[in-house]
């Protein structure tokens, strides 16, 4: 099987971009530009469990009734309710307890979880530099091990792309973004460069063996010897995240979605984006050299010819 990835690599690029845009678009018309959690602004999640049948309208009339109107409620179960509010002390939570089992009849409580807005910005800090430390960090390794900073820089903007594919529906589709959803884009991101090294390292095995053909034929063949690997280990991470999509129930929910997204991209990112990217900074590197060679050549032989000149007056 023959297919020139290379070659048609402005289409991938245009395919991203197509994908991304709208994310971007939705988190500048949106404050806040995610449906952030309580991890992260603030507030109680409560989960219960009746012993009898109640449905979802029937929970959101009692919290309504409390004056807690924007509170998100959801099924997580057989008679089972995800209730997410604001920040709420001891004796909130018991009137809360006390109103749903008045008005609806026996029930237990799994779990109230607190986290205060404090707790929250500190979450989202510490986020975004675990982050950033893991990008400079893979830049780094990936520039040591194959000893190009092109080759370390593409892969990192392959990750961002993964990021912003995933922010972009998480924010578009304004599901819940908490402390899994960061666990799930850390792990993204390490999934994703591993994919794109299984490449690069196929690229310096065939530069070693194809000397003399063009860089982006090595690349294209490169990726073509990879591909089968790269299906069929996204496809085996893919059944994993769909079943636990599917069985996990609502504490794993988005965790399970922001992985399966940034499984796809990633897989996507690492064929499509990252090593059409290294041929292109590749090209321009080397043309800039050569416009730079042609320069110092040129100075040189204008220098040569004043020198000449001056000799012989």
């Amino acid at each position: 099987m023959y297919f020139d990835f290379i070659g048609k690599r402005k289409w991938w690029y245009a395919l991203s971009l197509l994908v991304i845009i709208p994310g971007l678009i939705a988190m500048a018309l949106h404050r806040p530009i995610l449906n952030f959690g309580i991890d992260f602004t603030g507030g109680n999640m409560l989960e219960v469990k009746f012993h009898q049948t109640v449905n979802t309208a029937q929970v959101r009339e009692v919290m309504d009734s409390l004056n807690l109107n924007q509170s998100s409620i959801q099924e997580s179960g057989a008679n089972e309710f995800l209730i997410r509010s604001k920040e709420l002390d001891d004796n909130q939570v018991k009137q809360v307890t006390s109103a749903l089992q008045a008005k609806l009849g026996q029930m237990e409580v799994i779990r109230n979880d607190h986290v205060g807005a404090v707790i929250g910005r500190e979450l989202e800090i510490k986020a975004l530099e675990a982050m950033a430390l893991a990008w400079v960090l893979m830049i780094i390794y990936i520039t040591l091990r194959f000893g190009d900073f092109l080759s370390g820089l593409t892969a990192i903007l392959a990750l961002v792309h993964d990021v912003l594919v995933v922010t972009g529906f998480f924010a578009i589709f304004r599901w819940e973004v908490d402390s899994g959803f960061v666990a799930a884009l850390l792990t993204i991101i390490g999934y994703s460069v591993h994919d794109t090294i299984v490449i690069y390292d196929r690229v310096r095995e065939n530069l070693r063996l194809r000397k003399r053909e063009p860089f982006e034929e090595i690349v294209n063949k490169s990726i073509i010897q990879t591909l089968r690997r790269s299906i069929n280990t996204v496809a085996t991470v893919v059944i994993a995240l769909v079943a636990l999509l599917v069985l996990g129930g609502e504490s794993t929910r988005g965790l399970a979605l922001a992985m399966l997204i940034g499984t796809i991209s990633g897989c996507y990112s690492s064929i499509f984006n990252a090593s059409p990217l290294w041929v292109d900074f590749r090209n321009m590197s080397r043309e800039r050299h050569r416009q730079a060679a042609a320069i110092r050549a040129e100075s040189k032989t204008v220098t040569k010819a004043k020198n000449r000149k001056a000799t012989s007056h």
